[in-house]
């Protein structure tokens, strides 16, 4: 059993730290470390916090603004790196980590299997399908290309354009190397896909996303996730021309079309306009040539009818006499008729006299007082047929009167009980809604106070402003003469800078030099 021993010295948790922190440099200073990432996490700050591993253990890495930004590859968990940097300890949380001063994927192999395992995934979502390729316009009026405006692509794909057939490019300038070369593709892509049919700027009808050729760390932007995903889902048909011939990124499965260099693309956007020129005015040519001769042979055809057919004298001969036999009848037809006509209206004179008409009138007359008769008759039994049913749709209406108050009785009674536990749990959920609210209030004036200044006020230290309330940061700020207005924990004091400011040197930062000559093992803590 180990005894207590009071004779040690006593040790702050700060120097404590500070002593295992020179410890862990000196025995190891830089190293070269292979793992897997495991977590990883890109601050907005620009520093990046990963966690190397391997089947047995994990080391905590932290790659500062300052390198993360020479790195080419994004970082993400699964890859396999190769990291140097210096092993140090972070008090804070009372572990060790590794600064990473340079990290690179663990040889080609790594990245080919990394890239090979985003094509499965994507492939097995449809992403590369054939179905869902666009054909490409045969003449666009507008073409957009994404990529590095100081390149010699852009030259490229311009002179080519102009050389087959000029058409208005669009230049979306992006980076086409390094951590947010993807992010700015997709961007662009997105971009072009958003412009307004009439806008100020015309939108695309085709667009070429372009880079020149490199190794597969340089290509690897064109071979990101969301890269790939920008390109399948744009609306505006795209052509992929990343790299030389050989090269092939997960654009090139996205995109409508690949091309195997940045000037094949162009030559794929348009066509030659001289190659057009000629056929159209073959097409010309032809057409004026077919139209000649179907005029020809439709005028020989005409020719042959017009032989054919028969002279309007022939025409006309048969009608001629059809007309002279009609003209030779129609006298005597027309003396026929006007007997016919004269014998009927003597036949309906003669039986045109007084007696039959007065007898006539008298039975309409009889008639008329017996339709009158029984219409009075039908006309009161209507009456009293119309008075029942008046009476008995009275009864029933009275019936219906006093169950449909009855209903509403019972409707208004339910409907009050309702409201009455509706405006008791209104009111409990009231209650416990103000009680939220007051504790929100509590907390978030209980961070206020923790937050302000006034904090740090009332520990002993003073705000330092000049006459215009504006805060000194450094005693170079401060010039003999200067008006300074100090601000305590319980009021202000006015007050003015005598003599030059004094400046002290900052620590210096470093790895400590080992003391005790060229000992390997452990240095003394208490030094």
């Amino acid at each position: 059993m180990n005894e207590p021993r009071p004779n040690l010295p006593e040790l702050t948790v700060s120097e404590l730290s500070a002593a295992l922190k020179r410890t862990l440099e000196d025995a190891y200073g830089y190293v070269r470390v292979r793992g897997e990432l495991g977590n990883v996490k890109y601050h907005s700050s620009g520093h990046v916090y990963v966690d190397l591993k391997d089947d047995k253990a994990c080391l905590a890495g932290v790659i500062f603004r300052s390198s993360a930004t020479r790195i080419k590859v994004k970082l993400e968990a699964g890859l396999e790196v190769v990291v140097t940097g210096r092993i140090t300890t972070y008090p804070g949380q009372s572990k060790y980590q590794i600064v990473i001063d340079t990290l690179a994927p663990a040889g080609l192999g790594a990245l080919m299997a990394l890239l090979e395992e985003r094509k499965r995934k994507l492939a097995a979502e449809g992403l590369f399908d054939e179905s869902r390729k666009q054909r490409l316009p045969f003449l666009p009026a507008v073409v957009g290309v994404v990529t590095s405006p100081t390149g010699a692509v852009i030259r490229d794909i311009l002179h080519r354009l102009a050389d087959r057939f000029p058409r208005r490019v669009l230049v979306w300038p992006v980076r086409v190397q390094g951590e947010s070369a993807a992010e700015e593709v997709a961007a662009a892509i997105r971009g072009f896909n958003a412009l307004a049919e009439p806008g100020r700027l015309p939108r695309p009808d085709l667009l070429i996303v372009a880079r020149g050729g490199g190794s597969l760390e340089d290509l690897w932007a064109f071979n990101e996730e969301v890269v790939a995903r920008a390109a399948a889902a744009s609306r505006i048909p795209l052509i992929s021309a990343v790299g030389h011939e050989t090269d092939v990124t997960l654009i090139d499965f996205a995109a409508d079309r690949r091309a195997p260099t940045p000037t094949a693309a162009a030559e794929m956007a348009v066509p030659v306009r001289a190659e057009l020129i000629a056929q159209v005015d073959g097409l010309a040519r032809r057409q004026v040539a077919c139209w000649l001769r179907g005029m020809e042979a439709r005028r020989r055809e005409l020719r042959a009818l017009a032989r054919a057919l028969p002279t309007a004298e022939t025409l006309l001969q048969t009608p001629r006499q059809r007309l002279d036999a009609a003209s030779d009848r129609l006298p005597r037809a027309l003396r026929a008729n006007a007997q016919i006509h004269h014998t009927r209206f003597s036949r309906a004179a003669a039986g045109l006299s007084p007696a039959p008409l007065r007898a006539q009138t008298r039975r309409c007359r009889d008639r008329l007082a017996t339709l009158e008769a029984r219409a009075q008759r039908a006309l009161q039994v209507a009456r009293e047929r119309r008075r029942e049913r008046f009476a008995a749709i009275a009864v029933r209406l009275a019936a219906a009167l006093r169950a449909n108050v009855e209903a509403h009785r019972t409707h208004l009674a339910r409907a009050r009980e309702r409201l009455k536990g509706l405006a008791e749990r209104a009111a409990r959920a009231v209650g416990i809604l103000m009680d939220q609210k007051a504790a929100m209030l509590d907390r978030a004036g209980g961070l206020l106070d923790a937050l302000s200044y006034r904090g740090v006020l009332a520990r002993g230290f003073a705000l330092v402003r000049d006459r215009s309330r504006r805060p000194l940061r450094s005693a170079t700020e401060v010039s003999p003469g200067l008006g300074l207005d100090i601000e305590f924990a319980d009021g202000r004091v006015a007050a003015r800078a005598e003599g030059a400011p004094t400046t002290f040197a900052p620590p210096r930062l470093g790895r400590p030099r080992k003391r005790g000559g060229s000992d390997p093992g452990q240095g003394n803590l208490f030094e």
